[in-house]
């Protein structure tokens, strides 16, 4: 690790929300075209809905009323596709999404309120209408973009036929680039720059680790930090990310391997396999129903990375290429709750998926991309009353953020850990048994005061340490509390 490896305050102290931009808000103010897909309708693999940025713009209040502080967008640069991982021009924003305007003035919005915007980086392949590989697409072999991708014959197969160019996946609408080009990697440094400076407070790296060269990210770390010390950078890494988090290379990960840990004991006996389908190669010894493994997992991932990345950790229960956790979850919100109580006071950056917090549900791609619906009605208002405890409540103790976590007891299906900072505790207990109530009862080496009463935020009760046991609070099947020491 480098001994100056630090990373940004703010993401220490964050509350991040996903938006994908075509589902999350769209503005009247901005002319579309026609053809559109009804914003209620099932998504489909090539549709639009329509949401744009002034969209989201105008719906930060309701965002900052929930207590976000952060928000991660997926691509809004111009591309044709719904998703914008096919990028077009990494200098313009995509005018279906109000251009670049649209984003200045989102930019503006949401720094007046101290919200930052964490953007996608797609840079480890473009698309057929990107300029250079268009050229090449053109011009074939005389091209002078041809070293710019990898291209193995002519003429290019890139709508007919088998790939003749290395591309993601080997998808022929994502041709990789060639990272070893000077060029190439000039291109990319500068998008990573200009964007910064055009007031972005970080980057979201895709599949960064089909970019196998750690020089590359080591210099393009070198560029976002001479151009904001301030700025996030966390990637997309579904596996251990000790490779990329020594200091040199990302602030954070997609922080998975605790996904996965928190599909498998939250989603207990009800997770849906089908629906976390290839998700379960990356990671099967983070599957299990038990308190004791998963306490050991989720520790074990504390230990794993150096401090500041742990602080930094961009940690989700699901994302735009997963099913939502409702869904895998078996659609029991009282499971929600409990995997959002978890997240929320545990080390790292907590994620929203956009629409989580007012129960909706989708399955793989691309349904758990559905649109988000302003109907109130439609809303589960209770799940997201808990959802903004949650947030008010690690807003407003750092123990909860920034603490030391000790797992206290956990047995059978019966979770209790502690969150130290200075002074400041805070003891967290989740009963994830659909069948039996939990009476708190547990000797306690952590030197906590006694004869004082730890209240349950979350609800009714309370519990004592006397004598060196932490007791007196019986939780219900499927139920957590949040204890705090009362003077």
């Amino acid at each position: 690790m480098t001994s100056t490896f630090v990373t940004p305050q703010w993401v220490h102290d964050a509350v991040f929300y996903q938006i994908f931009p075509d589902r999350f808000a769209s503005s009247p103010s901005l002319e579309k075209p026609n053809n559109l897909e009804a914003w209620d309708a099932s998504p489909t693999p090539h549709g639009f809905k329509g949401g744009d940025l002034l969209g989201v713009a105008e719906k930060l209040d309701y965002l900052q009323d929930l207590g976000i502080t952060a928000i991660y967008f997926t691509p809004v640069f111009q591309s044709a596709s719904n998703h914008r991982y096919h990028t077009h021009d990494y200098y313009r924003v995509d005018p279906l999404l109000g251009g670049d305007a649209a984003l200045r003035r989102l930019l503006d919005e949401a720094h007046r309120r101290g919200i930052k915007i964490v953007l996608d980086g797609v840079f480890n392949h473009a698309s057929r209408g990107f300029f250079q590989f268009n050229h090449i697409l053109e011009c074939g072999a005389q091209s002078p973009y041809l070293d710019w991708f990898r291209v193995k014959g002519f003429p290019l197969n890139a709508y007919h036929g088998k790939p003749n160019y290395d591309c993601w996946w080997g998808l022929p609408a994502l041709p990789e680039f060639n990272h070893q080009n000077p060029q190439v990697r000039r291109f990319i440094f500068n998008v990573a720059r200009y964007w910064l400076e055009q007031g972005i407070d970080g980057w979201r790296l895709d599949v960064p680790f089909c970019v196998d060269d750690d020089a590359f990210w080591q210099e393009f770390r070198q560029v976002v930090k001479q151009t904001n010390p301030d700025a996030y950078i966390t990637g997309e890494i579904p596996w251990d990310a000790e490779r990329w988090l020594q200091g040199d290379q990302f602030d954070g990960v997609m922080n998975y391997l605790l996904t996965y840990a928190c599909w498998g004991f939250f989603g207990g006996e009800k997770m849906d396999k089908e629906l976390v389908g290839h998700w379960y190669e990356h990671g099967p010894q983070y599957f299990t129903p038990q308190a004791e493994k998963f306490a050991q997992n989720v520790s074990t991932l504390l230990g794993k990375y150096p401090l500041p990345a742990v602080q930094a950790q961009l940690n989700l229960l699901d994302s735009h290429d997963t099913a939502r956790f409702l869904s895998i979850a078996g659609g029991d919100r009282r499971l929600q709750r409990l995997a959002a109580l978890f997240l929320f006071t545990y080390p790292g950056a907590p994620c929203i998926y956009y629409g989580d917090e007012i129960g909706m549900e989708g399955g793989k791609d691309p349904d758990c991309r559905r649109a988000f619906p302003w109907d109130e009605s439609r809303w589960d208002a209770e799940l997201r009353a808990f959802y903004q405890n949650l947030i008010r409540l690690r807003h407003q103790h750092p123990a909860l953020r920034r603490g030391t976590f000790e797992v206290l007891h956990a047995a059978g299906q019966a979770l209790v850990y502690l969150r130290r900072l200075g002074q400041e505790l805070a003891v967290v207990v989740i009963n994830r048994s659909a069948a039996a109530s939990y009476e708190v009862n547990i000797p306690v080496t952590a030197d906590l005061p006694e004869g004082l009463i730890w209240r349950n935020v979350l609800g009714s009760g309370g519990a004592r340490v006397d004598n060196r046991r932490l007791h007196g609070l019986t939780l219900p099947p499927l139920s957590g509390a949040v204890l705090l020491p009362t003077a």
